[in-house]
Formats: structure tokens, C-alpha cells, sequence
């Protein structure tokens, strides 16, 4: 018996097998959950599908979350191979890389716009269209963040605001939704090497710096972030909503 026999669920963000998304998807699988990947491109439907397959699922779906009309289309492909839905990972999150140089203040009013559009708000409108599926099974939202939604981080620019948007957006959205018995919550992870991370100058510092400060003195695994979505995913934690979960090694506790 797995933690998440019986349950459904859709993972958004897969880019390949190093993905935090990915990690996820194979922890929800393991535990029983039966699931739904989608795309943003033609691009990445080459990497996803593979992947999807390995794990048996069939339904992949093409979803660009800047577009409501994708976003409907998704769940409706979800309503009619799943009935339902309990779970949505988001592990979404966009920014030019021209944004993540230099300094805050020079970010563009365009650049601003997508970080948030993309990293923020598809959440909200990811959401709007799970609730109507999730209605009397207990669901789940989960979502990634990072610690500098919090604190400044160097090279992290509006990257940082957006996650901040996005943690808000985590409560606001536990409270409207905890009536109808609907979960969300984030995972503030630490930094791990992923297809987006590459888009972080001198990211290979951030590593370093979490791994010599961290109470636990070392870098986390997607495993460890995946046993925390399954934690939050399941039924064990019925009681946990609006909560932002560091997966960090502590580093978040530490001051100067």
C-alpha cells in the first residue's frame, strides 16, 4: 500500500530528469498516485514524453500557462481521463536572463511582467482550474519556492520578488480554499543544480555557500524535496495549508 493509492494528480515544470518536478513525479508514482504531465512547448514535450512513459502515463497534455484558454483545455483533458483531480505540483517559474544580472532597480516593466505572469500568477489560474475537480476528494496544491522570496539574494533580481508574489499567493489561496477542504502550500527548497538554476550567474556560489552555512552542512537531493511533497500530498497531512516548508538544511535559520 502506498501513501497515495487512488489519488490523481498533474505535474507542471518537468524539463528533464535533473528537474525538481521530476524527482517529484517519481516519489508520487512510487507512493501509488496516478498521473498527468504537461508541456510548454514542442521543445519540451520531446523531453517529457520519455519520461512520462517511463513511469507508464499516458496522459500528456500541452499547456501554456500564460493562456487560460491552454490551462482550460488541460483540465477538461484531465476531467476526462481522471474524473478528478487531488493533486497539482506547480513548479513553474520564468525570468529573462538579462533580469537575474545587474541590479534590481534596472528591471524592465516587461521583464517584470513575465517573471511575475509566469512564476506567480500561473498559479492562480492553475488553481481556478483544479478546484472544480477536486471538490469532496481533499486535495492538494503544491507549489516550489525559494528562499529568496525572503531575503535578498545576490543575482536573484526579480526572481526573488516573484516568489515572494508567489508565497502570498500561497496563503490567499489556503484561506479561499480551505472551506472546500483544498490544501496549499509551498516547498522552499534549497538550491540544486536543474535545468533552471543554470539561468543564476555564479550559481555554483550559491551551492557552496548553502552547503558551508546549512546546520546540516550539505546540499539537499531531489529526494529529500520529493519526500516532503508526498508528506504534503498526502493524507498525513490534512491538517497543514498555507504553510511554506523549507527543504534547505536549515540554512533558512541561520543569520549572519
Amino acid at each position: 500500500m502506498g501513501l497515495l493509492d487512488g489519488k490523481t494528480g498533474v505535474i507542471l515544470g518537468v524539463a528533464n530528469e535533473r528537474s525538481i518536478a521530476w524527482g517529484i513525479a517519481q516519489a508520487l508514482h512510487r507512493e501509488g498516485a496516478r498521473l498527468a504531465f504537461t508541456y510548454a512547448s514542442e521543445a519540451f514535450e520531446k523531453r517529457v514524453r520519455p519520461l512520462a512513459d517511463s513511469l507508464e502515463t499516458k496522459l500528456v497534455l500541452a499547456c501554456d500557462v500564460t493562456r487560460d484558454e491552454d490551462i482550460a483545455r488541460t483540465f477538461e483533458g484531465i476531467r476526462a481521463a481522471f474524473g478528478g483531480l487531488d493533486i497539482v505540483i506547480h513548479s513553474l517559474a520564468f525570468a529573462n536572463r538579462d533580469e537575474l544580472k545587474g541590479r534590481y532597480v534596472e528591471t524592465s516593466r516587461d521583464g517584470f511582467r513575465i517573471a511575475l505572469d509566469v512564476s506567480a500568477y500561473s498559479l492562480v489560474a492553475l488553481t481556478r482550474a483544479a478546484v472544480p475537480l477536486m471538490q469532496g476528494r481533499r486535495g492538494s496544491i503544491v507549489t516550489l519556492s525559494y528562499y529568496g522570496a525572503e531575503k535578498v539574494i545576490p543575482r536573484y533580481n526579480v526572481m526573488g520578488v516573484a516568489k515572494a508574489a508567489l508565497e502570498a499567493s500561497v496563503r490567499y489561496l489556503a484561506a479561499d480554499l480551505g472551506p472546500d477542504g483544498i490544501r496549499v502550500n509551498a516547498i522552499s527548497a534549497g538550491p540544486i543544480k536543474t535545468l533552471a538554476a543554470a539561468g543564476i550567474s555564479d550559481f555554483k556560489e550559491m551551492l557552496h555557500h548553502a552547503e558551508q552555512h546549512a546546520p546540516l552542512r550539505r546540499n539537499i537531493s531531489l529526494d529529500e524535496v520529493a519526500g516532503a511533497a508526498v508528506f504534503l500530498c498526502s493524507d498525513w497531512a490534512t491538517a497543514v495549508t498555507g504553510e511554506v516548508l523549507h527543504v534547505d538544511g536549515g540554512y533558512h535559520v541561520m543569520g549572519a
